[in-house]
């Protein structure tokens, strides 16, 4: 597994998660490590995503709630969710681009908010 993505779960609206996603050495260096997520009968869509030197570009819906955040010892990256509320229900994925501009793609992991 290249992407290792964990923390999903079930919360109540108005509260938090941390989701986590670790690479594998096998990807080499990577330039750009983010979230996305797929809602049931929606399109994919980009929530974070945080590149070397960057604070982190964010989706419009989760901004001022979602912090992301990169360890890059570890090349983890990091999606605090707060405020969480029930339209950020959705199977979040991890995404890695290395620096050879591969994709790279992580299990999902599914994050319910319930009202």
């Amino acid at each position: 597994v290249q992407l290792q993505a964990s923390g999903g779960g079930l919360v109540q609206a108005g509260g938090s998660l941390r989701l986590s996603c670790a690479a594998s050495a096998t990807i080499g260096s990577i330039n750009s490590m983010g979230w996305y997520r797929q809602a049931p009968g929606k399109q994919r869509e980009l929530v974070a995503t945080v590149s070397s030197g960057s604070s982190g570009f964010y989706a419009e819906s989760v901004k001022g709630r979602f912090t992301i955040s990169r360890e890059y010892g570890k090349a983890t990256v990091y999606l605090q969710m707060n405020s969480l509320k029930p339209e950020d229900t959705a199977v979040y994925t991890c995404n890695a681009v290395s620096n050879g501009g591969i994709n790279y793609w992580g299990q999902g992991t599914l994050v319910t908010v319930s009202s």
